[in-house]
């Protein structure tokens, strides 16, 4: 998932379209807009529901002809109730959550710059305003961000003798090399190739060899030379010398960040959800650019969650209004910084970055202006990043040319299908 999803409480009943002359609009005029979006809270008290429907209270009291009515559903359930309603022609005016291509496919979307003031999509950071668009156009518009970097146990690294955190591959190997000689018990550096996120990781790590997922073209490249060559790394220098686990495609994320928050791991690759993690275990860490083949990246995975518009019901003014609304630095700032995640908007980022209160996502707001990403806009990539969860984290165990092989055919099979 970009997904920054944590653990999430269920949502409210389904939502049903006010009587009245069409969709959502009432006998004297007034319109219901329906808003679905997704819970990043892991209790009660700091559910998603709570910050909607302030949001919704303050709109609703400025725009007195328009209506919110707010459904939160949990991660683990909003794209199935989403799918449920549009098939039964109760379609969202607003949805957030994690993807919006295969909208885009079947033509349900408004274009952002028709549901957007032009000074709402001008605030928008570059680099995930262009991660929104399909074929040139954007469809998909940011509402959270998340950047990857470099997590590593300073005092781990310290009792080993390494004095800075890595910044080629060969550093983090010789780092891991002296993590394992000095506390044999640790897991020097946690590979987590699992069915949770494998696409992440192995993006992160072909990017440091100037692989991808696709070229220029836009085509998948799976099987590239790259990317064999930074399996082939990974397999010979990590795995099979014992510094990472024995089974990374058995591993998912949230075992290797638990055991980084327990101190039982020297280093891996995080956002910024682990910086609460850590502090809670009371490990005291560090956060450096990932390593890349011959020195660190200068552009690390990016990953972001979505707003969108639907078209059913016509509503293209209010959601205007509504959405405007939603991103501003007020409602935006609010978000961010209640769930400690990275923003999507100029003022937003800039507020964050100079108010002094978030020292601890420095490093990540850097980050943000040069991040990459999965090709989101390919209406085939949901199904690819399927396949590469399920298999892909085999290529360090077995022959990576022949695992990324199949699945760069499987890919050209799905995009051939769309």
């Amino acid at each position: 998932m970009l997904v920054l999803s944590a653990a999430c409480v269920a949502g409210a009943l389904v939502l049903t379209a006010c009587g009245g002359g069409g969709a959502g609009e009432s006998a004297d005029g007034t319109v219901t807009l329906k808003l679905v979006a997704a819970d990043y809270g892991d209790k009660a008290s700091n559910s998603s529901t709570v910050y909607w429907e302030d949001v919704a209270k303050r709109f609703e009291a400025a725009n007195p002809e328009i209506k919110v009515d707010v459904q939160v559903v949990n991660w683990n359930d909003i794209d199935a109730q989403v799918k449920t309603m549009i098939q039964s022609g109760n379609v969202p005016d607003v949805l957030q959550t994690g993807g919006y291509a295969d909208k885009v496919a079947d033509d349900l979307l408004y274009k952002a710059e028709e549901v957007l003031s032009p000074a709402t999509l001008d605030n928008l950071v570059d680099t995930f305003a262009k991660a929104g668009e399909v074929d040139g156009v954007q469809y998909g518009i940011p509402f959270v961000s998340s950047a990857r970097a470099l997590f590593y146990n300073k005092k781990l690294l310290a009792d080993a003798g390494v004095t800075e955190p890595p910044k080629s591959w060969a550093d983090l190997k010789a780092a891991a090399e002296a993590v394992k000689k000095k506390n044999p018990d640790v897991v020097p550096y946690a590979l987590p190739l699992g069915p949770e996120e494998a696409q992440g990781e192995t993006l992160i790590w072909e990017l440091g060899n100037g692989g991808g997922y696709t070229g220029d073209d836009g085509k998948y490249t799976l099987d590239s030379e790259a990317n064999v060559e930074t399996f082939q790394w990974l397999r010979a220098n990590l795995v099979e010398p014992g510094l990472t686990y024995s089974n990374p495609a058995a591993t998912d994320r949230k075992t290797a960040f638990a055991d980084f928050a327990a101190g039982k791991a020297g280093m891996l690759n995080g956002h910024p959800s682990l910086i609460q993690m850590s502090k809670d275990g009371g490990v005291d860490y560090g956060v450096a650019p990932i390593p890349g083949k011959d020195g660190a990246l200068d552009s690390t995975l990016g990953v972001a969650d979505w707003m969108m518009a639907f078209k059913d019901s016509g509503h293209q003014e209010e959601i205007r209004k509504f959405l405007d609304f939603a991103y501003s630095k007020e409602n935006t700032l609010k978000f961010d910084e209640m769930y400690n995640l990275m923003p999507v908007t100029e003022d937003t980022l800039q507020e964050m970055t100079s108010n002094g209160k978030h020292k601890d996502l420095e490093p990540f707001f850097d980050l943000l202006p040069k991040a990459s990403f999965y090709p989101l806009g390919d209406t085939s990539w949901d199904a690819v990043s399927a396949e590469i969860k399920k298999s892909g984290g085999t290529a360090v165990g077995d022959d990576p040319a022949k695992v990324l092989g199949d699945l760069q055919k499987k890919a050209e099979q799905i995009a051939a299908n769309q």
